[in-house]
């Protein structure tokens, strides 16, 4: 698991690249509140930023993503 993981999407390639077993990344706390506040501030589109956060982890290799929107993201791209 590598956490936090935006910071270190390097990190998550490399391990991916070098793991037998699946590779998650940790995303909550820092960067949940950062986007949670600059949206409430009116100064990101949260929903665009949370997709981004979440898909740039993916390309870099995550095969699990550990986040506190989790449920709410799975809602929508179930629809």
């Amino acid at each position: 698991m590598v956490k936090p993981a935006l910071a270190y999407l390097d990190i998550v390639k490399v391990a991916a690249e070098l793991s037998e077993v699946p590779v998650a990344a940790y995303l909550v706390s820092g960067e949940y509140a950062m986007v949670e506040t600059a949206a409430a501030a009116g100064v990101i589109d949260r929903d665009a930023a949370i997709f981004e956060m979440l898909y740039a982890l993916r390309r870099a290799g995550a095969q699990m993503i550990c986040t506190y929107w989790a449920h709410e993201f799975a809602r929508k791209i179930a629809r």
